[in-house]
């Protein structure tokens, strides 16, 4: 985000004026005197009022003061200020010019704190500081610049796609038009060794309606441009065809129709870029394909059950907890649970995964996805801005939508662009002149470094770039958060896995059963004691006696951190852990080898015994969590790319070892606390080597936050995906290697990007003004500069991290 230019406050008498911004964390009257104490001494602020009621600060300024200078006065302070963000739809940019013009005209705006343009989706992001954003003195403020801003609502209501189709349509049809005009002035060029030319009036008729009627857009904009105080693509354009038109009448009107006139010049560069401005639009709208398949995603209605029958409802009337109706063929309209019915889902568009996931009774479904083939009931658990498909379409707008840090040098080099053109302009056409005498030379010249001198390419090599690599990555599974942390990626060398959940299943299962008496069914007295526990290992003892005859336990009781006591068939029985069966008294020497050995690999014990009539050893059963199966082709890929991996885990040091080993993984930590997670991420970023965390569990999140770039496995908590700057949409550990490689890959094409659009600058001008490019060789580079570098991102959509394995 650009730093916020200086504000204007709302006059209220005098020379003194206010501000109110929102204060959050005052608690008593103490921290209203420290806030006002500390903002009285900004320079400027003419008085303080802080309520602490209303949690709100009226500040009297006697002097512009910017609104970042109060935001970080009471941050420093230790207060906040919280921020409200607002999306606004910019329409007639064309540069990177435009773009700064637009962030200036905002950041003007009283409350203001920042605002961030995007030339690729034509979008703004303002963040506002002072209560509710006004989105109509934005607008305005847009206006005044010389642009149109509309809320992303607003577009949508009058469907975006449908209109900018029509638009493109349209606009065809002009370049038609003009390719019929402009094609007669060309003729003659292409006619080598001839001095036929058409009569200077027939080339006049013919150019005259391209220079004012296909090129009115320019005069418009660089008008625009000029009043704001600014220079755009559109200035230059204007300028360098209009000095070629007016050397023509001026040529015609003293020689006559003998003269050679340059009315074809004018002409076809504004065909050029009207040309190349069309191929970019048309690129453009391809970089935001996910996006709309995204959106496409959503149902507009649903089956609901109301009054015991089932009625087509807007999905504006669903509420959470309804019964929803999901027929084969259809789209799930909401996320939710089945409570009836089986089937398959495709999820493909939505977490990437390729085949059809089986649903049953209980599991979760996320809306967008397609009911394959069995009739489901399914209970709402979350609607509208809080299913996952538009948590997903917000983190890929809000990606798309950001900066990547690399950006900031493009703002800085069009932030002088255009006025060091002019100039250089300028000194084109006096060294020609005077030194050469032909001052008809010395403006063609002048007019070809106009023209060639386009900024288009410099604003969108960054933008185009970031939104092809997010949109890719939404298709396949990997959610980029920001572009801050798309560029970061790039760079990281290692790579810190949490072991539960993102290298293992994360789910015990059985893996071992010892039993001392083989007349004991060990299996289903284990699983009668624990048929109504809720710990994990109670689950792996049902799913793993599921079959089994299973008697029915008395006298339950848990015994809090040792395990759990019943009796089954008359017979006292206690199932837990070595330190239970220590104070039971029984004797557990016999399988202590076993134990020993399993625990080694990380197994996790439990043991049961008879109390009564005597202590009495039954049986063993022993658990361990599954290493996912593609956690090893995950670790390797990592190892192909250059890449470290650490395994970081709580669980003991056999468990962690025999992972470790399992996956090739040489350095690991165990019995690693959660909250010295986040310290052994520190640690391993002590050397300056970039630091990537991947976990999916709540005590990953410090951890995930404290890394260079945090990523969540999308089968996590929430509060893991809030912390990652990356999320992986499916529990697949191949994810992480791709989502490095989409990275690289990303910003490899934004440094391909900005070297085209700085290398025909530094080429084509000099060119230019040593007189070797003629105005029409310069339009044709400037256009194909900005389609080149739309084109060059969007090879970008290729990519697929299936390839890559």
């Amino acid at each position: 985000m650009n730093a916020p230019q200086t504000l204007q406050p709302l006059a209220l008498s005098g020379t003194t004026n206010e501000l109110t911004l929102p204060i959050r964390g005052m608690t008593c009257a103490s921290c209203v005197r420290r806030l006002e104490k500390a903002l009285i001494g900004v320079e400027g602020v003419a008085a303080v009022s802080v309520n602490l009621a209303s949690e709100t600060a009226r500040i009297a300024l006697n002097q512009p003061v910017p609104t970042m200078t109060l935001v970080d006065k009471v941050c420093a302070t230790g207060f906040d200020v919280p921020l409200a963000e607002i999306d606004l739809s910019i329409e007639g940019m064309t540069c990177a010019s435009c773009v700064a013009r637009v962030e200036r005209a905002l950041a003007a705006v009283p409350g203001v704190v920042g605002a961030s343009v995007n030339l690729a989706s034509e979008s703004a992001r303002v963040s506002w500081a002072a209560g509710e954003p006004d989105a109509a003195s934005l607008i305005v403020a847009v206006g005044r610049a010389g642009f149109v801003a509309r809320q992303p609502e607003a577009v949508r209501a009058s469907s975006e796609a449908n209109v900018q189709q029509k638009a493109l349509r349209c606009e065809a049809w002009e370049l038609v038009a003009g390719a019929l005009l402009a094609a007669p002035l060309v003729l003659p060029m292409l006619a080598i060794g001839s001095n036929w030319m058409l009569p200077a009036w027939l080339q006049f008729v013919l150019a005259a309606p391209v220079q004012f009627w296909l090129g009115a857009r320019f005069y418009r904009a660089g008008w625009s441009a000029l009043m704001a105080g600014s220079g755009n693509m559109d200035l230059l354009v204007a300028l360098g065809t209009s000095a070629a038109f007016g050397l023509s009448l001026y040529l015609w009107s003293t020689h006559g129709g003998h003269a050679h006139l340059y009315f074809e010049a004018a002409a076809v560069v504004i065909m050029l870029v009207r040309l190349g401005k069309w191929l970019e639009r048309h690129a453009k709208r391809q970089t935001t394909e996910a996006i709309r398949a995204l959106q496409a995603l959503r149902p507009e209605s649903a089956r609901v059950l109301r009054e015991a029958a089932w009625v087509e409802l807007n999905l504006a009337e669903v509420v959470v907890g309804d019964r929803v109706q999901v027929r084969p063929g259809e789209r799930i309209p909401v996320d939710g649970r089945v409570r009836e019915g089986q089937s398959s889902v495709d999820e493909a568009l939505i977490t990437g995964e390729s085949l059809p996931v089986a649903k049953a009774c209980g599991d979760k479904v996320t809306g967008g996805a397609i009911n394959s083939e069995g009739l489901l009931e399914i209970e709402v658990t979350a609607i509208g801005t809080e299913t996952v498909l538009a948590r997903i379409v917000r983190l890929v707008e809000d990606a798309q939508a950001a900066k990547a840090p690399i950006q900031r040098l493009v703002d800085r080099v069009a932030a002088v662009f255009v006025p060091v053109v002019l100039a250089i302009a300028l000194v084109t056409l006096l060294a020609w002149g005077f030194t050469s005498g032909n001052w008809e030379t010395a403006l063609i010249n002048a007019v070809a470094v106009l023209v060639i001198a386009c900024p288009c390419a410099l604003g969108l090599a960054t933008p185009a770039a970031i939104m092809a690599g997010t949109g890719v990555g939404a298709k396949h599974g990997i959610l980029i958060k920001d572009a801050e942390a798309l560029e970061i990626a790039q760079a990281v060398r290692r790579v810190a896995f949490d072991k539960t959940g993102t290298l293992t299943e994360g789910r015990a299962r059985l893996v071992e059963q010892h039993v001392m008496d083989t007349g004991f069914p060990l299996l289903a007295t284990a699983a009668a004691i624990q048929q109504g526990s809720t710990h994990p290992l109670a689950a792996a003892v049902r799913e793993a006696a599921n079959g089994l005859v299973v008697k029915q336990a008395t006298d339950v009781e848990a015994l809090p951190g040792r395990g759990m006591q019943a009796r089954v068939d008359g017979r006292l029985l206690r199932l837990g852990n070595a330190r239970l069966m220590s104070e039971s008294g029984v004797d557990c020497r016999v399988l202590a080898g076993t134990a020993t050995a399993l625990e080694a690999r990380g197994c996790s014990l439990s043991w049961l015994a008879e109390v009564v009539p005597e202590p009495r050893l039954a049986g063993l059963l022993a658990f361990g969590d599954s290493v996912k199966p593609a956690a090893a082709e995950a670790i390797r890929r990592l190892q192909a790319l250059g890449i470290d991996s650490i395994l970081l885990t709580g669980d003991n040091r056999g468990a962690a070892s025999s992972v470790a080993n399992a996956l090739g993984i040489e350095r690991f930590e165990a019995e690693v606390l959660p909250a010295d997670k986040a310290e052994a991420v520190g640690r391993l970023r002590e050397d300056g080597t970039r630091v990537a965390m991947v976990g999916d569990g709540i005590n990953d999140a410090p951890a995930l936050a404290a890394a260079d770039v945090g990523i969540a496995m999308g089968s996590g908590t929430d509060v893991a995906m809030h912390a990652a700057g990356i999320t992986l949409m499916r529990g697949d550990p191949r994810l992480v290697p791709a989502a490095l490689e989409l990275s690289r890959r990303t910003v490899a094409k934004i440094r391909q990007n900005l070297f085209w659009a700085f290398i025909y600058n530094v080429i084509g001008i000099p060119l230019a003004a040593l007189g070797l490019l003629s105005p029409v060789v310069a339009g044709a580079a400037m256009a194909a500069s900005s389609v080149s570098v739309v084109t060059n991102a969007l090879l970008l959509r290729r990519w697929n991290p299936e390839r890559e394995r």
